[in-house]
């Protein structure tokens, strides 16, 4: 049974979404601030993990750090809509850099749409 982890290329193909988007998250005002460590190589692995995980590949993610518990990790930071938004272009920038079909690309922008929506947790 192929899951949509394996329809669009795995785990390499999860993992240059996920680099361009911290590529990125690197250099937005917005966004950096919220990233405490100097160095996003791990917040990159984890969130490649995560996606991993959520289409269909190794459970690697929970094996690891337990359940997801998005908005709980996240309450922390200040998401406001304006950076949901900043979220969702450098995602869009990393769903660009690869070749899904477009039905492939709508599921998954799809997805992180909902989730950027999801994750707000304080007004402007």
């Amino acid at each position: 049974m192929s899951t949509f982890y394996d329809e669009i290329g795995g785990e390499e193909t999860i993992r240059a979404i996920v680099h361009r988007f911290y590529a990125g998250v690197a250099e937005d005002e917005v966004l950096r601030p919220m990233y405490p460590e100097a160095d996003l190589a791990p917040a990159e692995d984890r969130f490649a993990l995560f996606l991993i995980q959520y289409w269909g590949g190794p459970t690697t993610y929970s094996d690891t750090r337990g359940h997801p518990r998005l908005r709980m990790r996240h309450a922390p930071f200040a998401v406001t809509p304006a950076s949901a938004q900043r979220w969702l272009v450098h995602f869009r920038e990393g769903l660009d850099s690869v070749e899904l079909t477009p039905e492939q690309d709508a599921r998954f922008w799809d997805y992180v749409t909902h989730a950027a929506q999801f994750m707000v947790n304080t007004a402007e």
